[in-house]
């Protein structure tokens, strides 16, 4: 088990190990000394951030441990993560560092890493920060005097990321007509979403727009969308769209109440991008949580569906390495390579709703493309994780409960990357089955560790 990274990059209670301001610290100064440039000798690393009380203990900490290894650094507050990994390549920094705990709650959060092409790093990185920050001849190795790093702060941040998500949206398309019911969690879109809506011509109702530090996330975007959806249907809106605490995912209602997670969405895209020749590759990435209706649907049309580990990271790499143009996972992390290298429920929302103008249609229109499998999914809490061979019995319980669902189903057990959890999800035919097998699955767990 990894000392520090998870699947998406650090995470944790703050203050608490591993995300400490002494941890922030190390970690910047493993990223300076990593990332430097071999050609200026000076490097470039942008920090942002969400909207979470202690991201100004972390954005301190890193700041003074790149400086402290010769690195500029470039500050520019709060904004979606893939604002940041855009902002990474489109400023030619060397890296990029988002403080985020994605869709925790407040007083969690965490550190996440871009290189300079604006693509999270692969295990290797991160191992290699990690020894780095646990290496005790390492903090001999710092700059001194004039080799000190600098701070800056950039003040177009916000606009820069808006000219890039309006790059989506053809130029014979506006939103005027529209009535959109939007939740920004209280989070990083907080002021980029409704701007960016409303600069292309739709009317906007927001939810999750006022964040103080300690509402992130609390019982709004796209965790609790119940808001959202009464704004939807009572104020007949046209669409609701749900973004998470750092903006990297999406969860869409359509005007009949519908919900749309990222299994809906790319069965549409794919449907859309195969009627305008783009998916030359008939292939697109999903992970281990992509329902298996999804992958019957796209089959019958003649894509192949390949699936990765969970983390938006892993099916980026697998979308680069295949030549995939499309990719997501269920949860609503959705991307398009070629106009992005990450999740981003912004540039995914502008493009839906272009698509949907194009076509003159009504999302609820499309629904349902597909039929799913029943899927229940149960988060055991536990005090501590051990590998899934470790807990006595589970192997030989799971091959059991697998005889029921007579090769109609499947069962997956995971450990959270981020949380002291087990994900225990079954597929199957019927909801009820589902439900027992994870259910009994779940007990075992929780039996075995208590």
């Amino acid at each position: 088990m990894k000392k520090l990274f998870g699947t998406d990059g650090i995470r944790g209670e703050a203050n608490n190990f591993p995300m400490t301001p002494e941890i922030a610290l190390q970690v910047g100064r493993a990223i300076g000394y990593l990332f430097k440039n071999k050609k200026s000798h000076i490097s470039k690393v942008i920090i942002g951030k969400d909207t979470r009380l202690s991201g100004y203990l972390f954005e301190t900490a890193l700041t003074a441990g790149l400086c402290s290894m010769g690195a500029n650094v470039y500050l520019v507050g709060p904004l979606p993560t893939p604002g940041i990994a855009f902002l990474t390549k489109d400023m030619r920094a060397d890296a990029g560092v988002v403080i985020s705990a994605s869709h925790n709650p407040y007083y969690d959060n965490g550190i996440k890493i871009f290189d300079s092409k604006g693509f999270k790093l692969p295990d290797e990185l991160e191992a290699k920060i990690e020894n780095l920050i646990f290496d005790e001849s390492f903090k001999e190795i710092r700059a001194l005097r004039e080799e000190i790093g600098k701070t800056y702060r950039i003040k177009d941040a916000l606009g820069r990321y808006a000219v890039h998500l309006k790059s989506v949206v053809p130029p014979y398309i506006n939103f005027e007509g529209l009535s959109i019911a939007l939740d920004c969690a209280n989070g990083a879109c907080y002021q980029i979403g409704p701007l960016i809506f409303e600069e292309l011509g739709a009317k906007v109702d927001t939810l999750g727009c006022h964040p103080d530090g300690l509402n992130i996330n609390e019982n709004c975007g796209a965790l609790y969308p119940e808001g959202v959806r009464t704004l939807l249907l009572t104020g007949k809106h046209d669409l609701a769209i749900a973004f998470d605490g750092d903006g990297d995912r999406i969860l869409v209602i359509d005007d009949q109440g519908n919900f749309w997670d990222g299994d809906d969405l790319l069965a549409l895209f794919s449907l859309y991008f195969v009627e305008k020749g783009l998916l030359k590759n008939p292939l697109v990435i999903g992970t281990v949580m992509t329902n298996q209706g999804l992958e019957n649907f796209l089959s019958e049309r003649g894509i192949k569906l390949l699936r990765t580990p969970v983390g938006d990271r892993y099916v980026v790499q697998a979308m680069r390495e295949k030549g995939a143009l499309l990719g997501g996972e269920t949860s609503g992390h959705i991307i398009f390579l070629d106009k992005g290298t990450t999740g981003d429920g912004l540039l995914c929302a502008l493009r839906l709703v272009a698509l949907l103008l194009e076509k003159g249609k009504r999302l609820s229109d499309f629904y349902p493309l597909f039929e799913k499998y029943p899927q229940i999914l149960i988060n055991v809490k536990v005090r501590e994780k051990r590998p899934l061979s470790e807990i006595p019995g589970l192997e030989n319980k799971i091959k059991t409960l697998e005889k029921k669902l007579a090769s109609k189903g499947r069962i997956l057990v995971r450990p959270s990357g981020t949380e002291p959890k087990y994900r225990v999800m079954v597929e199957a035919e019927s909801k009820d089955l589902a439900s027992e097998i994870a259910q009994e699955i779940a007990e075992h767990i929780e039996k075995t560790l208590a």
